[in-house]
């Protein structure tokens, strides 16, 4: 994978907020899965077991199901979460890029352009933490998600939303030596 997809995905793992249900993970796997028989297939115990566990009748799985009760629930639970972390970045929250790189711009003759290592902590708005996400997912090389990067850091660092810069063409982003994000 890359700096950039690896950030992106840490991101999305440090936004996990609610761990797996303890007490009801019974309950949420029959609500995942349908029917208690179902679930009492895939965990290798008896449908009746299931029901016990659902009613509160029996609370505390000997260690052996509590191993595979836990295993189910996080496989269907992490997924959940971390949907729900790229839909709120994509959409309200935005996303945060803290990286040490090489900056620089193309911009009319006369005006400063020489690259040079900055640090930079830079909120992002939703369409490009979307836009990083959809070309993640679409399989983007790192070439593709930097360029989308700097097109962010372009708008929202150098250019402030409009208020500087405007004649500015193209960032260079290039030489990272730290990359972070965070939701």
């Amino acid at each position: 994978m890359s700096m950039f997809g690896d950030g992106l995905d840490a991101a999305v793992h440090k936004a996990f907020t609610r761990p797996a249900p303890k007490t009801a993970q019974m309950r949420y796997l029959v609500k995942q899965l349908g029917t208690t028989k179902a679930v009492a297939q895939m965990l290798r115990i008896s449908q009746r077991t299931v029901e016990r566990y659902v009613k509160d009748q029996i609370k505390k799985p000997r260690p052996d199901l509590a191993a595979r009760l836990e295993r189910e629930v996080k496989a269907r639970w992490q997924p959940q979460i971390r949907a729900k972390a790229r839909k709120k970045a994509a959409t309200t929250g935005g996303i945060v890029i803290d990286t040490r790189a090489r900056l620089g711009y193309t911009a009319p003759i006369g005006s400063t352009d020489q690259d040079r290592v900055r640090h930079l902590t830079v909120a992002l708005p939703p369409q490009y933490a979307a836009r990083l996400f959809d070309a993640q997912e679409a399989g983007a090389s790192e070439r593709e998600l930097k360029e989308i990067a700097a097109e962010a850091l372009r708008e929202v660092y150098f250019q402030d939303g409009g208020r500087h810069a405007g004649s500015l063409e193209e960032v260079r982003f290039t030489d990272v030596e730290h990359l972070e994000f965070d939701l």
